[in-house]
């Protein structure tokens, strides 16, 4: 009888995870002509609570994504430029096409990461999900150390 283990969570199987996700996601953001990180700051805009600066923007993509502020911002410039973003004063504001965008790309992933995370068992999602918050607030607090 062979028995095989399950290899350790580590940051090389993050890594290994996080990129193979992201690649589905890539591949349907490319057919909707978006990037990766588009996508991300027209989400941040599309659901915040109430309408965002570029700054308040470009902050919180940056706490996910820990992009450069000036990439986050060129970012904003492309949003806008291809009208999924509008100035509203100092604010900026999802179009209909910025909403109509993540609504497509949420439509056509909705299948995918069901296949992917589909038949998962609850208590190894739980279990994934205290060790992955953990290792972003630790990751999160020695980058706040390096760049302190």
């Amino acid at each position: 009888m062979t028995t095989t283990t399950a290899p350790l969570a580590d940051a090389r199987a993050l890594g290994l995870a996080h990129y193979a996700a992201r690649g589905v996601l890539e591949h349907v953001l490319a057919r909707h002509g978006s990037t990766f990180q588009q996508q991300i700051v027209l989400r941040a805009a599309v659901t915040a609570d109430t309408p965002q600066t570029p700054d308040q923007l470009v902050t919180q993509v940056r706490g996910s994504l820990k992009a450069d502020p000036a990439d986050i911002h060129a970012t904003l410039d492309e949003l806008l430029a291809k009208q999924l973003l509008v100035v509203d004063g100092a604010h900026l504001r999802p179009t209909h096409a910025g909403r109509e965008l993540l609504a497509a790309i949420g439509a056509e992933t909705a299948p995918l990461t069901a296949r992917v995370w589909g038949g998962i068992p609850a208590e190894d999602l739980a279990a994934a999900g205290r060790v992955l918050a953990l290792v972003t607030e630790r990751a999160n607090a020695e980058l706040a150390a390096l760049t302190a």
